[in-house]
């Protein structure tokens, strides 16, 4: 952050250490310790560490204090399911002039494929929503959707990383890692970044959508199961006993603790022990966070745990609320893994590919909604609805109801935290194929997450490549003022 010499800018002492590869600070470092400037080592103060996920201040008044990012992966259609186009009714299989560009490239034609499910109002606000969301239709007075997202590129790779960590390629932390990097986490025995993914497997570019980049592996998400072990590799080996892997954690930061004495800037080995010392704690919390023989059978009818269709995505969104009342920043879920209509990539039969996949998450999501409102935590929690992209309102192929992928206006929603619910941003025009009322970006996204979190999007920086990195780039971005209440 601006000015704190932790995270943005650099410290007298630390431009000398880097200044010529170290040489600076060697020479000066010779001249001081020749005057007596330095105690003996047998002198030197114990070894110190800062937790990088100790909880720190916010940098605004900000409303929500956790985030959980519903992830649709593959592109939802948005004309399918909350972007009403009336005017699309009737005109199945009519060739007409429009410009697209997805999967097949630039196109200046296409046959249209008019919405496959019928809408209907809800909601004092008088929603329009399509019946592939029944649940999740009683909640549009809770739900901010906006209507005129665009994104850098049809293409799925770069489209979920630019999504995820607002670049278009790897290397860069994610939304999660940022929050966590900003604000730390009040639990000390969970991660602050969790990631759940669909049983079918995970998105293409795996975990570079939830890596912390060029920050410290302390800041990246955790990939957690539904049942189960929750984290693969964590468990005690069978011969090995607490005592004993307590004593090698101690040993362990009692060796790096005398390196970080010799420097005690040295991030790198803190977060390291910080790392180890979470795995221990997590072999405890992590089980009991994802246990959920202890909630009520009306609860987990609710979320369709148990359900054919709903059991993994509902087991995931109660698991979700569970770790955000336990202090856990960032949950992320994806629907949809692996690839073709394993997720919502609906190049060919639209209608098998969406109601799977809405079927699967409709229900789930309506109660986590419900279910944080009933229990007060609603107000604290920004829930985020979409994809890397949308969908064209016209057919891919000559023949079938496949739509290829729209970047050009699609739609995502947000929910609590602070967010104004029963409200509309922007258009896309009278078929969907592109924003022309307040086009939204990415960036706008990501900064309305950052503000309501209490994080400043143009001020929350870290210092990498010589550059004081920022996750909405260079240009100054505002959130999106009209969701938020």
């Amino acid at each position: 952050m601006a000015g704190n010499g932790n995270f943005c800018g650099r410290t007298r002492r630390e431009f000398l250490w880097e200044a010529g590869c170290g040489f600076g600070a060697a020479a000066l470092s010779g001249m001081l310790a020749g005057d007596g400037f330095f105690a003996s080592r047998a002198e030197a103060a114990p070894a110190t560490y800062l937790n990088p996920l100790a909880p720190r201040a916010a940098m605004l008044p900000g409303k929500a204090k956790s985030v959980i990012f519903l992830f649709m992966y593959g592109g939802p259609s948005h004309i399918d399911t909350f972007d009403y186009k009336p005017g699309m009714i009737g005109r199945d299989n009519q060739t007409i002039a429009v410009k697209t560009f997805g999967r097949s490239g630039k196109k200046n034609h296409g046959r249209i494929v008019e919405p496959r499910w019928k809408f209907q109002q809800y909601g004092e606000c008088g929603k329009w929503v399509s019946a592939l969301f029944p649940h999740l239709a009683r909640q549009v007075d809770d739900i901010a959707f906006l209507h005129s997202m665009t994104a850098d590129s049809p293409i799925h790779g770069s489209a979920m990383l630019m999504m995820n960590s607002g670049k278009l390629i790897s290397g860069s932390p994610a939304l999660g890692s940022w929050v966590n990097y900003g604000l730390g986490s009040p639990n000390e025995n969970l991660p602050g970044f969790v990631v759940m993914l669909d049983p079918s497997g995970g998105p293409i570019s795996g975990a570079k959508n939830w890596s912390s980049g060029y920050m410290p592996a302390t800041y990246q998400g955790s990939v957690f199961r539904h049942e189960g072990a929750p984290i693969l590799d964590l468990s005690r080996p069978a011969n090995t006993t607490r005592e004993m892997q307590r004593e090698t954690l101690n040993t362990l930061a009692s060796i790096n603790g005398r390196h970080l004495a010799e420097r005690p800037d040295n991030s790198e080995l803190a977060a390291r022990i910080s790392s180890y010392e979470l795995a221990y704690k997590m072999q405890v919390s992590a089980p009991e966070a994802t246990y959920l023989s202890t909630e009520s059978a009306a609860t987990l009818d609710m979320y369709g745990v148990g359900g054919k269709q709903t059991h993994n995505f509902g087991s995931q969104c109660l698991i979700a609320r569970r770790l955000v009342e336990r202090g856990v920043r960032f949950i992320q879920l994806y629907s949809g893994g692996n690839h073709n209509d394993a997720n919502w990539d609906a190049h060919g039969d639209l209608i098998h590919n969406h109601e799977l996949h809405a079927g699967e998450t409709d229900q789930p999501i309506a109660a986590l909604i419900r279910d944080l409102k009933q229990r007060g935590m609603l107000d604290e929690t920004l829930i985020v609805w979409g994809g890397e992209f949308g969908r064209q309102p016209t057919a891919e192929y000559a023949k079938g109801t496949g739509r290829d992928h729209n970047s050009y206006g699609f739609t995502m929603w947000m929910a609590g935290g602070g967010i104004r619910g029963g409200t509309s941003v922007g258009t896309t025009d009278e078929l969907g194929s592109r924003a022309v009322e307040r086009p939204l970006t990415v960036k706008e996204l990501h900064a309305t997450v950052l503000y309501q979190m209490g994080l400043d999007p143009n001020h929350l920086s870290y210092f990498y490549g010589g550059l004081n990195q920022k996750l909405v780039g260079v240009e100054p971005i505002e959130p999106i003022r009209e969701i938020v209440a």
